[in-house]
């Protein structure tokens, strides 16, 4: 089932042409990569499938819906957008950053119940950050605020996670974490779409990718059919050597293409 779509998709600013002619769908229990290069338009794309923008021309369905038709407060339930670099400004605990996540489910007047608290300790479990739960949340490292970031996601419950870069500013071990935990959150009539640079990563935990150049489709597809040592060269500019084994496939950037313009 097709969880969110697109079709047609373009988009500009002012005579600049960001994104063209761009289809895609994520279905439940997906997790789907968003690949390319710097400026091939993946953070924009994102920004359009969680009407954050709205095309230029083009439609996005979410569960078959137009999005416009959607309420923004039933978007706020079901969809969660961690976007890139995600940063608090708010001298808040990291509890209370964690618990505005239950917002879309409460009335102005209501106060965080035993149930809403019971769901932002499971987001805190997941996410690893119970251990500076009472800590002021712009004391934290930029890796640390990430996975607060995302706790507060979880904490919402959302059908639907839009993640762009999230593993940019961590460790190997969380970034690990952090492709597992939205791998798992793909199951069922649930999904997830995320932006990566790392090909290994994307490689590992998609099941689908979608690689960009020039705010254009190159191609999509499975993992084996996208991440080709032609489409690397031709998109990257990189010679590259792909292995298949056991645990899946692994991408080593073995040197630059000298004749290769981005």
């Amino acid at each position: 089932m097709s969880l969110l779509s697109g079709h047609g998709i373009d988009y500009r600013i002012d005579s600049i042409q960001i994104l063209e002619a761009i289809d895609i769908r994520v279905d439940a229990g997906e997790l789907v990569g968003l690949i390319g290069p710097n400026g091939a338009g993946k953070s924009s794309l994102l920004r359009l499938l969680t009407g954050v923008e709205a095309c230029t021309q083009g439609e996005v369905r979410f569960d078959d819906l137009p999005l416009g038709q959607i309420s923004a407060a039933l978007r706020a339930q079901r969809m969660g957008y961690l976007v890139q670099g995600a940063m608090a400004y708010w001298p808040f605990s990291v509890e209370k950053v964690i618990e505005l996540g239950r917002i879309p489910y409460q009335k102005w007047w209501q106060q965080v119940s035993s149930d809403d608290q019971k769901i932002v300790e499971e987001a805190m479990t997941k996410t690893e950050t119970l251990a500076y739960r009472n800590r002021i949340v712009t004391t934290l490292s930029g890796g640390e605020q990430t996975l607060v970031m995302l706790a507060r996601i979880f904490a919402t419950q959302p059908d639907l996670i839009f993640a762009d870069e999230p593993v940019a500013a961590l460790d190997p071990y969380h970034q690990l974490h952090v492709m597992e935990i939205l791998r798992g959150h793909a199951t069922a009539k649930r999904a997830a779409i995320v932006v990566l640079h790392d090909l290994g990563l994307a490689a590992r935990f998609c099941d689908r990718l979608y690689l960009l150049n020039h705010g254009r489709l190159h191609c999509s597809g499975s993992v084996s059919e996208v991440l080709t040592r032609e489409n690397i060269a031709e998109v990257y500019g990189v010679d590259s050597q792909i292995d298949c084994n056991e645990k899946g496939i692994s991408v080593t950037s073995l040197s630059r293409i000298s004749d290769h313009h981005p």
